[in-house]
């Protein structure tokens, strides 16, 4: 039998393990989304991850997140994956690559580009040729970045999983895997191990299985392990058990209780795990999430399960570091889980980052919306009948509004409405500036209105983030239907792509001269104010006292939603690496609903659900 080559990392079906170098090789993994972390946090939690005895760390890369529009790339700052990858073989970390395309992630679109519904019949994740060039152009763009960093070619990259949960979705196109898995080949070479994972029913193993790829399947505590392991050997009869995500909480959706998963039943799963590993055969284990970071900007996905469920800002996910990387009472029960299998490397844990609570900031309305349409869409509104998506007018996040006129005097209340499900997602109703109230998607779809003929009609629409599970991808935003006036079709519209954080990295609007604003009223306005802080730029925590729901940006960084009153969410982190030392940083909201009289922030150190909300507060 010829000797292995001096790198290698190789299945062993005989065996039923990997073999490392050609020695039996089990790992320990957990994943960490480096586009969910502000780069200078990237070593700490690395680092943390490292002492907790994991020796591989998983990492997605989403494709929107470098890809913006058809053929522009950025890999610089945040963005960096070769330096982050770098990193982690730095530190002394394996890694288990998950390129996608497609990613899930609960990340916007399942990290699939908007601008690939610029063609309204596109079938994603299928062999359409339209969908199949989008994605081999990114794939020889990706693709070459990794090759060097493969185990074999001297890297850290063990391992790299094609597409993600296919058999979860409904096309269940072989022709569509078998082109991943030949660029793939030929993008990285023969020896690399290529795997899939899914869930562990045998639908989903059918249809997101191939031959040529180690299937692997994915489950959470509440699992009977010895089941679970039974459905990847239904479809790998021999081969290691892997189960590619193990889940360690679970996300939030807005409006729902704060998802947790007590320590003791994580512990006690992966346990169960290993103890089956070690007695019956090597068996690994890779943590969904080990670190699950923040949704920043408008990073968030969703998912459709009887209705749309837009996911939080926090990706905290009850891991067992939380969202600002602080190891936590799970973190050290499954660390003394590892520490019963193998070694523990030498040292402390590193401890959690220092926070500061600098406490409340005074802020002041600075404009409403619709009254700097000029410098939030600088190249003007489109002219349309009827109202045309987000996709239509390549308008990938954010907001747009859609104007147009009271067609006839309504000096009785009429019915403002939209077809169901056509306010995607949520429609901000202005009627001669003054706020109306709020369409949204599989909620309110009507509302009573009374103006003159002419009056101006303004409807905001807030994407909040396209479906990122399942068979519903194909989330356009936007009107999707007319708006109509007790029946009757509303046309004639102009629609206007907002580039807010195009504006606000550029300055505004504290740059911009103060306007004569309207106080107090409610509906889509910007608020402004500043904070030093005193010689520190420690991580934080911002709560929102009296706000609705809206956008915030500090010194130009887009934070994320807030939305206190649907929760469980009510403060957003607030990176320490975003704030300046001894000069003001700028805090801007976008208000959507109505601000309280006297508006302010209140920084603490500690970040609140609705769960850790005591009634006074």
């Amino acid at each position: 039998q010829a000797s292995p080559p001096a790198r290698s990392f190789q299945l062993d079906y005989e065996e039923d393990c990997f073999r490392k170098d050609g020695a039996p090789f089990r790992y320990i993994s957990g994943s960490i989304h480096y586009a969910r972390i502000p780069r200078p946090a990237w070593r700490d939690r690395l680092l943390k991850m490292y002492m907790s005895g994991l020796s591989t760390v998983q990492v997605y890369v989403p494709w929107n997140y470098h890809e913006p529009l058809p053929g522009i790339y950025d890999f610089a700052g945040d963005r960096d994956v070769e330096a982050f990858l770098d990193l982690t073989a730095e530190l002394g970390l394996l890694v288990i690559l998950r390129p996608g395309p497609y990613i899930c992630a609960e990340w916007e679109m399942g990290g699939l580009p908007a601008w690939l519904l610029w063609k309204p019949d596109i079938v994603l994740r299928s062999s359409d040729p339209a969908y199949l060039a989008a994605v081999d152009s990114w794939l020889h763009v990706l693709l070459p970045k990794i090759k060097p960093r493969l185990y074999q070619h001297g890297g850290n990259i063990i391992s790299v999983q094609v597409e993600n949960e296919y058999g979860s979705y409904y096309a269940c196109d072989y022709e569509y895997l078998r082109h991943l898995l030949g660029s793939f080949r030929a993008l990285l070479g023969s020896e690399v191990l290529l795997f899939t994972t899914d869930g562990t029913r045998a639908e989903e193993l059918r249809c997101g299985t191939l031959q040529g790829l180690y299937a692997t399947v994915d489950f959470g505590p509440g699992s009977n392990v010895t089941e679970a392991f039974g459905a990847q050997r239904r479809v790998e009869p021999k081969g290691p058990l892997v189960n590619s995500e193990y889940y360690t909480g679970w996300l939030d959706y807005w409006g729902e209780a704060h998802a947790s998963t007590s320590s003791a039943q994580v512990a006690r799963g992966l346990e169960d795990m290993l103890q089956l590993g070690a007695n019956i055969n090597m068996q690994v284990v890779s943590w969904y999430m080990f670190h699950g970071g923040t949704n920043f900007a408008y990073w968030s996905g969703a998912d459709f399960k009887d209705q749309y469920k837009p996911v939080t800002t926090s990706y905290d996910y009850d891991a067992p570091l939380s969202e600002a990387g602080d190891p936590t009472e799970k973190l050290f029960a499954i660390r003394t889980i590892i520490s019963k299998f193998q070694r523990l490397p030498v040292g402390p844990m590193p401890p959690a980052t220092p926070k500061y609570a600098y406490g409340w900031v005074a802020l002041r309305k600075y404009a409403n919306l619709l009254d700097v349409l000029d410098i939030l869409c600088p190249s003007g509104p489109i002219q349309s009948q009827f109202p045309l998506t987000f996709e239509a007018i390549k308008q990938a996040h954010g907001f747009v509004v859609y104007r147009t006129q009271l067609p006839w005097d309504v000096l009785d209340p009429a019915v403002l409405g939209a077809p169901p499900h056509s306010v995607c997602d949520r429609g901000y109703v202005m009627l001669q500036q003054e706020y109306q109230g709020t369409l949204e998607r599989d909620g309110q779809t009507t509302l009573r209105v009374t103006g003159r003929a002419g009056d101006t009609l303004d409807v905001l629409l807030e994407n909040m983030g396209r479906i990122s599970f399942g068979s519903n991808t194909s989330d356009f935003k936007g009107l999707l239907g007319n708006l109509s006036l007790d029946s009757s079709p509303l046309s004639n519209w102009l629609i206007y792509p907002l580039a807010i954080d195009t504006a606000i990295q550029q300055g505004w609007p504290h740059a911009a001269p103060l306007t004569s604003s309207s106080g107090g009223k409610a509906g889509p306005a910007f608020y402004t104010g500043t904070f030093e802080t005193p010689g520190i730029a420690w991580d934080t925590f911002v709560k929102f006292p009296g706000w609705s729901k809206g956008q915030l940006w500090i010194n130009g960084f887009n934070l994320g939603r807030y939305w206190p009153h649907r929760g469980p969410q009510q403060t957003l982190f607030v990176p320490g690496s975003v704030l300046h030392v001894g000069r003001p940083n700028n805090i801007t909201v976008l208000e959507l609903e109505g601000a309280p009289p006297a508006p302010f922030l209140l920084f603490l150190d500690h970040p609140l659900f609705n769960r850790t909300l005591s009634c006074s507060t």
